[in-house]
């Protein structure tokens, strides 16, 4: 079955349940599980009855589209992302980018945690993404191009929408949080990095690394949405921290900086809908 067909039977499936149409798309990373309870949700639809969609294994991660209201603003809530290291392939991951775009959203807002590079950084920091390193995972674009999205070789100059970027900077400013800003890095895991993967990544440019976001962002642009992102530094990563890694203590620090986050990710969304809805 060709993707585009695959996508338009899990439109199908949606619109089954819920005939929803958002301006914004919004991913919920780590500590921003609990964001949906400040969301007026007018339909969910679960990962597991939509056919051929990858489903959620990570803990926290819960599987589903949430359909509401973000202050005003109409928008679909990825509540659980699916990764590379659960064994999908990325036209896999990026499988509901794709189809949040079909659904209409113009706009996709991504967050995640991520572990800390800069040695200008502190956990519990918020990043704004203004640029990112893909090549260590595979680009979601290869293989035969889905002409209906975009075009076969699309330009990636302003992944990060430079206007959407600044919305949420004056959205921190607004609430009152600081915000620092950064180049993101996907790389595989499920390990986390060695300080020597973490001395290449700095070398390379990179503030911050993660598991996630860069294929979604990629295939979004491909897609014509309008891509802005940021990153809970949840830890300090290996080699600049002096503590071994858990999990537990990502989702521990994501907690923590949750109540700030979601207010900054509810203050950008009123503003991202003023630009894209112009």
């Amino acid at each position: 079955m060709k993707e585009i067909e695959r996508l338009r039977q899990c439109l199908e499936a949606v619109r089954a349940k819920t005939d929803f149409v958002p301006d914004v798309a919004l991913v919920l990373g780590s500590g921003l599980g609990g964001f949906a309870d400040t969301v007026k949700i007018e339909a969910i639809v679960d990962y597991k009855d939509i056919p051929s969609f990858p489903r959620s294994t990570v803990l926290g991660h819960k599987g589903r589209f949430l359909f509401g209201y973000v202050g005003d603003v109409k928008t679909v809530i990825m509540d659980g992302r699916v990764h590379y290291y659960e064994g999908y392939p990325t036209k896999d991951v990026v499988l509901p980018t794709r189809l949040m775009k079909l659904m209409g959203a113009k706009a996709l807002f991504l967050t995640n945690a991520s572990g800390g590079i800069n040695k200008a950084f502190s956990a519990g920091d918020l990043m704004l993404i203004t640029d990112h390193i893909s090549n260590f995972v595979p680009n979601p674009l290869i293989g035969e191009n889905i002409d209906e999205l975009g075009v076969r070789f699309p330009d990636m100059s302003h992944i990060y929408d430079l206007e959407l970027s600044a919305a949420i900077e004056n959205s921190a400013e607004k609430i009152g949080t600081k915000l620092q800003k950064g180049v993101y890095i996907q790389l595989t895991g499920p390990s986390y990095e060695s300080p020597a993967e973490i001395r290449m990544a700095a070398a390379l440019g990179a503030d911050a690394v993660g598991m996630s976001t860069a294929v979604e962002a990629i295939a979004a642009n491909h897609a014509g949405m309008r891509v802005c992102g940021v990153s809970c530094i949840s830890n300090l990563a290996a080699g600049i921290s002096p503590t071994p890694l858990t999990h537990a203590e990502v989702q521990e620090c994501a907690d923590k900086v949750a109540p700030i986050f979601r207010a900054l990710v509810t203050e950008s969304i009123q503003q991202i809908a003023e630009i894209i809805n112009k």
